[in-house]
């Protein structure tokens, strides 16, 4: 099978193109970017000399991208560029995976209250967004445009969810504190992410609205069947990649740690990119990077009556472009696991 990415030359784009080149099952046919065309793919990203199979990239055109014999589209653009291209290459039938925020929200009061204007909104009924592990298998006959969950979130939903279904913690008084590697800001040249301004030093931004706060919220409520309000605090982490996340939740009456266990291992079990650390084991970044994977773990702190869960992940794999593989893979009917271990 045939597929491209738009907008290849970004930190998420670029992760997309190695895992893609050495996908089992499809073939890399176009990698584009407006400010790259025409030059070599290994120019641009020249960790890939000598196994860039010839590729450069081209421009960045719906039109003649949607004309062409690629099945598959990758969108790794910021929020309000995908639009455009998911617009042209879903109306030619193509399938679309778009990595920015722009199918995410289902309402879009909301989307528009944390984004702004949304440059396709009639596509928001035919869009689904699919965290792997915990969608239903409608989603593969139904969607014609798939929104991959964001880096923040998948740290926050994928340990939650399951338990506020099994309801073995409360929905009040939920706070995540995530802290994320600088490449989550994207490629961008601002004084906030040079070295000297990162390195030896961290940081809390985006407080009280950080727009994946809208992602995480409609998420958990619509997931779980009922409202769900949590505080999410962000840091920027003096490292290049990685998100580690500690959620503090009330527990439950009656709940346990066992309880807690038992609820994400119904949800879980036997799936490959979800990986559970004995209570006590917390998460390293350092172990994940890379990997298309989630460790989490929680404790129960008798003391204060709370659960504290912490969660690890690559945010450019996991939290991005291996994520967005792994989509692939389960909409097309190949191992979840293609291209990805």
């Amino acid at each position: 099978m045939k597929v491209g990415i738009v907008g290849a030359a970004g930190y998420s784009g670029e992760v997309l193109v190695k895992l893609l080149l050495a996908h089992p099952r499809v073939t890399l046919a176009a990698v584009t970017s407006r400010t790259h065309a025409g030059k070599p793919l290994a120019a641009v990203i020249p960790a890939l000399r000598g196994a860039d199979r010839g590729l450069r990239f081209v421009d960045s055109d719906p039109v003649a991208l949607s004309a062409g014999d690629i099945d598959l589209f990758f969108l790794a653009l910021p929020h309000g560029a995908a639009a455009v291209y998911a617009k042209a290459l879903v109306a030619a039938g193509k399938r679309v995976i778009d990595l920015s925020a722009d199918f995410r929200i289902a309402d879009l009061a909301t989307y528009q209250k944390y984004y702004g204007e949304h440059h396709a909104p009639e596509l928001l009924k035919v869009a689904r967004f699919v965290l792997p592990e915990l969608a239903g298998p409608a989603w593969k006959t139904e969607a014609k445009l798939v929104a991959a969950p964001g880096c923040y979130p998948t740290s926050i939903l994928l340990p939650l969810i399951p338990l506020l279904k099994a309801g073995v913690i409360t929905r009040e008084h939920i706070v995540a504190n995530a802290c994320s590697g600088v490449s989550g800001a994207g490629k961008k040249a601002e004084e906030m992410y040079l070295y000297v301004e990162r390195a030896e030093s961290m940081k809390a931004y985006g407080l009280a609205k950080h727009r994946h706060l809208a992602e995480i919220e409609e998420q958990l409520t619509l997931q779980s069947g009922a409202k769900t309000i949590i505080q999410f605090n962000p840091h920027l982490a003096p490292m290049r990649r990685g998100i580690a996340t500690t959620i503090t939740v009330p527990a439950a009456p009656g709940a346990s740690i066992d309880s807690l266990y038992a609820a994400w291992r119904s949800s879980y079990e036997g799936r490959p990119f979800v990986q559970l650390l004995a209570s006590g084991e917390t998460p390293d970044t350092a172990h994940v990077v890379g990997t298309n994977r989630l460790d989490m773990s929680a404790i129960h702190d008798v003391r204060t009556g709370n659960f504290v869960i912490t969660s690890a992940e690559d945010n450019l794999v996991k939290g991005a472009s291996g994520q967005a593989v792994q989509i692939m893979n389960l909409w097309c009917g190949f191992e979840e696991t293609a291209g990805l271990i």
